[in-house]
């Protein structure tokens, strides 16, 4: 992944933001990455070039009875919302992976994550870029149960910073 060292010229140009949370429930997997669910997602209408500036909270509480020790893994994604696939399309990682275990000393987990991503040079012109911040729950102890995803805890926000037009 590429790392922003100077994006100087830019100015702002629109700041995108959602509090909806459209998973309520993970089921806990046996191992990490085998399922991910969307915790937030926002369309950011962008060009080549723009430099994204994206943070992103959540919140999961771990509900299972007896108790056990979840982890639950978490990044931020980008894909293409208007290339013919949408979500089925192709999908890239565009932050570290972040993590943490949530047990019954830790019943609720806050998640924090931020990143700088530039749009690829090669990006088609008009299309939008859905920004997704995703997860999945997975412990050895996975018996069927469920992560509760939080509704009233997360917000996804994209700052865009474009080239100013003449």
């Amino acid at each position: 992944m590429p790392v922003i060292t100077n994006a100087t010229g830019l100015i702002l140009a629109g700041i995108h933001a959602t509090d909806e949370v459209p998973a309520t429930k993970m089921r806990v997997q046996s191992k990490a990455g085998v399922a991910y669910a969307t915790l937030l997602r926002v369309v950011v209408p962008v060009d080549a070039g723009d430099v994204l500036d994206i943070s992103g909270r959540a919140r999961v509480t771990n509900d299972t009875s007896p108790a056990y020790t979840i982890g639950f893994g978490y990044h931020l994604w980008q894909y293409d919302v208007d290339n013919g696939l949408g979500a089925s399309g192709e999908w890239t990682q565009i932050s570290s992976l972040c993590g943490d275990n949530v047990d019954k000393t830790r019943h609720h987990m806050p998640l924090l994550t931020d990143t700088v991503y530039t749009v690829p040079a090669n990006w088609p012109v008009g299309h939008r870029m859905t920004i997704v911040l995703r997860g999945d729950a997975h412990s050895t102890a996975a018996d069927g149960q469920y992560l509760t995803v939080d509704q009233a805890y997360g917000q996804l926000t994209v700052r865009r910073w474009a080239a100013p037009t003449t």
